[in-house]
């Protein structure tokens, strides 16, 4: 089996991948992006870190490693063209994406795999590695919906595929009927953290996560975890509800454990 190439940005998910890979049996080599790409999940694993521009390089190391299969997975704060400094493979590449370089994240994304795939390399979502992170169907805590969060969580869905379809964000609060925050470049956690300024008397609110319509899932894919159990507690909101089938769920076990120590409910949902 070829040894599978995990191009990585931040959080744990690519060293989860990493440690899936392992265990059926594969080699892995990671491609570290720095600044984003944490040190202690790259540590255990090859790997090597390259600038964000340095695409022409990254591709090479991929080939000498004798990887065909590669996985996209962390965040990545979309840089300024200005501020890329491509080397000579990467300007060629960015060449061939072309206008999609100026689209929103879904968009650039698509035309990057698809460049990837015209070099010759297979893309996978992380999810077929990585299988268990795959949200679950239905209720996973202690603490269940009413009937105003499930009515929250319906609008929340509503509001998301207006804004996905906009190329905008992946999440969304709702409390009463009311939408509070929309997700846009800052992220789930920065959103989270406004919450408790526009907060309503009363029940609290849900915070909704789901792909965006067309999302180009083997790369971007909405991804929950501790920490977003603990911002949504600290914010003051009774639950999470999350794609089922279309969502990462980092660490699920110490997600539902959070959660039922917080009586917030967790809930994966089909929009």
């Amino acid at each position: 089996m070829m040894p599978l190439g995990i191009i990585a940005g931040g959080g744990p998910l690519p060293g989860q991948v990493a440690q899936a890979a392992r265990a059926s049996g594969r080699a892995v080599f990671i491609a570290g992006i720095e600044g984003f790409a944490e040190p202690d999940v790259l540590a255990p694993y090859p790997h090597r870190v390259f600038r964000l521009g340095a695409i022409g390089a990254m591709i090479r190391a991929f080939r000498d490693e004798g990887c065909r299969d590669l996985v996209m997975i962390g965040p990545v704060k979309r840089p300024s063209f200005l501020s890329l400094r491509p080397d000579a493979e990467g300007a060629r590449m960015l060449a061939r994406i072309g206008k999609a370089a100026f689209l929103g994240d879904d968009g650039l994304l698509a035309a990057i795999m698809r460049v990837l795939a015209e070099e010759g390399f297979t893309m996978l979502g992380a999810h077929d590695i990585f299988t268990d992170a795959l949200a679950p169907e239905g209720l996973l805590t202690r603490t269940a919906p009413d009937a105003l969060a499930m009515a929250d969580i319906k609008r929340g869905m509503e509001v998301l595929k207006l804004i996905g379809a906009a190329d905008i964000g992946q999440a969304c609060v709702v409390q009463q009927g009311i939408v509070l925050a929309v997700e846009a470049v800052e992220g789930t956690d920065a959103m989270l953290a406004r919450i408790a300024a526009v907060t309503r008397p009363g029940p609290g609110g849900v915070l909704v996560k789901l792909a965006k319509p067309g999302q180009e899932r083997r790369a971007d894919l909405p991804a929950l975890g501790t920490a977003t159990v603990q911002h949504a507690r600290a914010a003051g909101l009774r639950g999470v509800a999350f794609e089922a089938g279309g969502s990462l769920l980092t660490n699920k076990l110490e997600m539902i454990e959070f959660a039922d120590a917080g009586g917030i409910f967790l809930l994966g949902v089909h929009p």
